[in-house]
């Protein structure tokens, strides 16, 4: 994680905490001309458009006294979604049985992206049950090896 963002997240935990939001995620990214800081926060039951607002004056409120951040930049606060990225061990734990999108940094076994329904996940290796064609395939994917895991809409 970048410096910034440690910095924004020991502000920001601390808020999304206090109001019993989870932060799920943080991007402070450009775009064109633009910087974005973008907070994704979530809840049981999930999160509305208020609670973004809320978080979004609070967050705001708190950056402007320490200002960890010199350049302009714009603040989204919102939902991360359906497709919700799965980063923290207990995201993990919690998708066993729903239906994810894993890739890979190198090809594991010839491929280097998968979907399917997430079995088990122990700490150390993900197991996916994946359709390839008419059949179904188990497969074994060391978390180590994970660049980007995510909820995914089965279609």
């Amino acid at each position: 994680m970048s410096k910034v963002l440690e910095q924004v997240e020991a502000i920001v935990l601390p808020i999304t905490e206090e109001l019993g939001f989870e932060l799920v995620d943080m991007a402070f990214e450009k775009e064109g001309k633009n910087w974005f800081l973008r907070i994704f926060i979530d809840k049981e039951g999930g999160i509305d458009i208020d609670e973004c607002a809320l978080v979004s004056e609070k967050v705001s409120e708190k950056m402007d006294e320490s200002d960890p951040i010199t350049q302009n930049y714009f603040l989204e606060v919102s939902s991360p979604g359906a497709e919700r990225p799965l980063k923290k061990e207990a995201d993990f734990e919690n998708a066993i049985g729903k239906y994810i999108h894993v890739t890979s940094f190198a090809p594991i076994d010839g491929r280097k992206m998968w979907e399917g329904t997430l079995l088990a996940y122990d700490g150390v290796t993900l197991t996916i049950e994946i359709t390839d064609k008419t059949r179904k395939i188990t497969c074994l994917i060391p978390k180590e090896k994970v660049a980007k895991a995510r909820l995914a809409i089965k279609f």
